[in-house]
């Protein structure tokens, strides 16, 4: 199995600005050089047939991704309207401001297939492609964002994958998201 970081992760996973809140440790090199040459401590299912999720210990200092939303953290929550990539509409997000969060336990390297990506306007010279990495406590998957879902089910036009809405999954995601969030560095 050959993978590589596609232009999508590269820009979120390992940014220009180097904020704390992507991989921190290795560089996106490095990081594609690990994942090809150490075998995932398990497979997880993805939400569709053409992804699958890599677990691995975490090698690199990158703090955990999610913050438990509790009565002393809930005023260091923010909110806007973002895109992910320019060619994105913007939507609303949350996230906490301020929280110095534990180095993550595991890494979850999320891979989508060549033909996936093929479609996705994001050709790759291999098999699978990273298309992001959750930084997690334990080695289990946290829900995609409802957002995620909505955006995956509008289509690949819109920046998602085209996988129709499944409301099951999606009610699941919104229990686990009312009571997360994820975080960033204080604003300056």
């Amino acid at each position: 199995m050959n993978i590589v970081l596609t232009r999508f992760a590269r820009s979120r996973l390992f940014p220009a600005s180097g904020r704390r809140n992507a991989i921190v440790g290795c560089t996106a090199e490095e990081f594609e050089h690990y994942v090809n040459t150490h075998p995932p401590l398990s497979v997880l299912a993805g939400y569709a047939p053409f992804c699958t999720l890599h677990v691995h210990r975490n090698w690199t200092q990158t703090r955990c991704g999610v913050i438990e939303i509790t009565p002393e953290n809930r005023h260091l929550l923010r909110s806007g309207y973002e895109a992910r990539t320019p060619d994105e509409l913007p939507v609303l997000t949350r996230w906490f401001e301020g929280i110095e969060p534990p180095r993550a336990e595991y890494l979850l390297v999320i891979l989508y297939s060549r033909a996936q990506l093929a479609l996705e306007n994001d050709p790759i010279d291999a098999d699978w492609g990273i298309v992001g990495c959750l930084a997690t406590m334990t080695p289990e998957e946290t829900p995609l964002p409802p957002i995620t879902m909505m955006r995956n089910a509008l289509g690949v036009a819109e920046g998602g994958s085209g996988v129709p809405l499944d409301r099951a999954a999606y009610l699941r995601s919104v229990a686990f998201w009312d009571r997360h969030a994820t975080w960033r560095e204080s604003a300056s």
